[in-house]
């Protein structure tokens, strides 16, 4: 993906965001110099911040996802049982966008409309070796009410409505009829090492540089700031 597309998302994203009057945090305006001059371990360490993905397949309105992490605890916290537990995005899934099939190993999270279209959701349980299962009713809760499905079937959610994924629940999902604005409240989110995909695919982008970045992503703090 090249860094004047990466750009134009980021401003897009930020026009719909504001769209809905979600105001994000001060830190998502640093620009790049900012942020690698004040090295806030709060932010870079909890990898808070912009993430624009196109699973590394290079069709970004195809397959894409749009995220910001707000806030973010530790995994050595969940280790203990005490401290910051908890993780909150605000992402964006674009109209007949697909975020593919993946499962967490440890997040649980809501996953919740918060305007737009219906985001639809297709999920499976696990089988024992942790693989899709085709067969397994699903079970999920929905605003505190138990939903049924067989597997592979399709969770509409209007605004307003969530849903409650539990580890081990495989989900893929897309904005249906308009662009779709979702937050996430989860357990502590580590996107290094617990998305499990059902294809060989990349969980972050290769970024060309075409143009200076307007805002880092959270991919690019590994190389850039020390």
């Amino acid at each position: 993906m090249k860094r004047s597309k990466v750009n134009e998302i980021l401003r897009e994203s930020d026009a719909f965001i504001r769209s809905f009057g979600y105001i994000m945090p001060p830190f998502a305006y640093w620009t790049p110099e900012e942020l690698i001059s004040r090295r806030p371990e709060g932010i870079i360490g909890a990898r808070l911040g912009w993430d624009i993905t196109d699973y590394g397949r290079g069709k970004f309105d195809e397959l894409g996802l749009f995220l910001f992490t707000v806030r973010n605890g530790r995994a050595e916290d969940l280790t203990r049982g005490t401290g910051m537990l908890y993780a909150e995005k605000i992402m964006i899934s674009r109209k007949d966008q697909m975020s593919p099939m993946h499962r967490h190993n440890v997040k649980a999270e809501d996953i919740i409309n918060r305007g737009g279209g219906k985001l639809v959701l297709e999920l499976f349980m696990s089988a024992p070796d942790g693989s899709v299962d085709p067969e397994a009713e699903v079970e999920v809760p929905t605003d505190g009410v138990v939903r049924k499905l067989k597997a592979g079937g399709l969770l509409s959610l209007d605004p307003g409505e969530s849903v409650t994924l539990l580890p081990g629940v495989w989900h893929a999902f897309w904005g249906e009829g308009k662009d779709v604005l979702i937050g996430e409240v989860s357990t502590v989110n580590d996107d290094l090492t617990d998305n499990v995909f059902n294809e060989p695919i990349g969980r972050f982008s290769s970024i060309e540089e075409d143009e200076a970045p307007l805002h880092l992503l959270v991919s690019d703090y590994d190389s850039r700031i020390a």
